[in-house]
């Protein structure tokens, strides 16, 4: 019972309600007022490993949040004190019974975050690992977060508008799959090598995990040699020039999560080292995202119309890619568009303005159909963490202009463009299949059987649309007919039976 203890259901509900009430700008509900900046931030951090990972999601989120919320969410850092002995001893007698497989383990962690710490050690044949233990009863401690969480955004949604609710429950949806798949250690090693096997040409460098000593509370790997990505007086001590190490850095991303779909969507300055040679080392394969081929492909468009100032491709991008509703209004998207193309339009921002303005524009969506997808969610944040890391050393460094170029580069291999000859031997293949498409089509036209095909989000959008319009129908036939049984029941009631036939009346028509 302790994970669901009255006070910790509580400071949930008091988070959760506090999110809600930012989001619609109202100032209490109820008897209940939000939580102030820092006091949200207290109370995140007592809450723990799920709700610190939840905070950092929600900390690149200017549409939900003002900036003196942003700014108190942003300190949230994924450090806890390491865990009690007896919670050590039973955590790694789980893991490898009585350690015969280790000459030296020292139980002082090298670093020690929310779902787990990292601790130095020697095999018998003296090769030196990195053994990464799941903390004490975390697993239990997120399944149950997460169904407070889900219970709270039940209860709360019917106070909300249909994009609130949509927005919200991405984010809460994508962040449960996300946590729950980071506490398994199994899930993280299947990750670090599907990653080290694409990436193998990337000129990162990975850990080799010991797969024969790891299980799902404790990965044993190699242990890499560096320093954090943002310590800047060894890299000067090394005469490790910067600008390389930035532009690898966002290529390698840029690589991830435009052209091959999958990324690491946790480089911060702890998961990035740089050896004393000025090699990039990854560390950390807990979040690792995939993006599917069509929101990669709308994605990559919606940049290249941006720069292009491509104000149609730009709109129907956004409306594949699910940010923008198929209702939303055209001289509020119009505007809403300028903006944002002035972000890649204005060779003079900063990369400071320009994320102050990228802020601004996303605050500004709170009243538009708009939404971000899943996917969306953890790219904004890793292109967020990766711009931080490009300002730590270059001034102005501007990471949408930086990735252009490189996406420029890899557009056709992005969109999965082939070169002549094979563009040549494939339309050869298909021609005959082509003759055979636009017979058949001229048929089914002569027959009056062509139909349309809608997208998942069109869908929804007219489901919305029908249900609005059958709604007051229904609850108009309803008061007529109740008017009638009223009248039926008893003729001394004809004057409520009117009042309802009216209203029911007003209702329909």
């Amino acid at each position: 019972m302790r994970y669901y203890n009255p006070l910790r259901v509580y400071s949930v509900f008091s988070f959760l309600l506090t999110l809600y009430l930012i989001i619609k700008k109202k100032e209490k509900f109820l008897f209940f007022k939000p939580l102030k900046p820092k006091e949200l931030k207290e109370s995140i951090s007592t809450l723990g490993a799920s709700f610190i990972k939840l905070a950092q999601v929600l900390a690149t989120r200017s549409d939900f949040f003002s900036e003196d919320y942003l700014s108190e969410l942003k300190e949230l850092h994924d450090k806890l004190p390491p865990m009690k002995e007896f919670e050590f001893d039973d955590v790694f007698r789980d893991a490898f019974g009585k350690g015969d497989i280790f000459e030296n383990f020292e139980k002082e962690p090298i670093a020690s975050a929310s779902i787990g710490q990292v601790h130095k050690a020697y095999l018998k044949n003296n090769t030196k690992v990195a053994v990464k233990l799941r903390r004490y009863s975390i697993q239990r401690q997120v399944k149950a977060d997460i169904k407070i969480i889900i219970f709270f955004n039940t209860l709360f949604k019917p106070l909300f508008s249909t994009y609130t609710k949509n927005s919200i429950d991405a984010v809460i949806s994508e962040f449960s799959k996300m946590i729950t798949k980071e506490v398994s250690f199994i899930s993280e090693l299947h990750n670090l090598k599907s990653f080290t096997q694409m990436y193998k040409d990337s000129g990162i460098k990975f850990p080799i995990p010991f797969e024969e000593y790891c299980s799902d509370g404790a990965i044993v790997m190699s242990f890499e040699e560096g320093f954090r990505f943002d310590d800047k007086a060894n890299l000067l001590k090394y005469n490790i020039d910067f600008k390389p190490l930035i532009r690898k850095l966002v290529n390698f991303y840029t690589d991830q999560m435009l052209i091959e779909g999958y990324f690491h969507a946790d480089p911060h300055p702890g998961n990035l080292l740089v050896s004393k040679e000025g090699e990039l080392i990854l560390l950390d394969f807990g979040m690792v995202k995939r993006v599917s081929n069509e929101t990669r492909v709308a994605i990559i468009e919606l940049v290249k119309a941006a720069h292009e100032q491509n104000y149609e491709l730009y709109i129907s991008a956004n409306k594949r890619l699910g940010t923008i509703a198929y209702e939303a209004p055209t001289s509020e998207l119009a505007e809403f568009t300028s903006k944002m193309f002035a972000i890649f339009g204005d060779e003079n921002l900063s990369s400071e303005s320009m994320q102050k303005l990228a802020f601004d524009i996303l605050s500004t969506t709170k009243d538009l159909p708009f939404k971000l997808p899943s996917e969306a969610i953890y790219i904004l944040r890793t292109s967020a963490i990766i711009e931080g890391l490009g300002t730590t050393y270059i001034e102005n460094f501007n990471g949408i202009k930086d990735i252009l170029p490189i996406l420029q580069e890899n557009i056709p291999k992005a969109l999965g463009s082939k070169n002549f000859t094979e563009l040549m031997v494939d339309t050869v293949k298909d021609t005959p299949f082509f003759i055979q498409n636009v017979q058949k089509s001229m048929q089914q036209i002569s027959k009056g059987e062509v139909g349309v095909v809608l997208s998942n989000d069109q869908l929804k959008w007219l489901a919305k649309e029908i249900k609005e319009y059958i709604k007051p129908k229904i609850q108009g036939f309803l008061l007529i007919a109740a008017a009638f049984f009223i009248l039926l029941y008893s003729s001394d009631l004809k004057p409520l039976s009117l009042v309802l036939f009216i209203l029911g009346v007003f209702k329909t028509f």
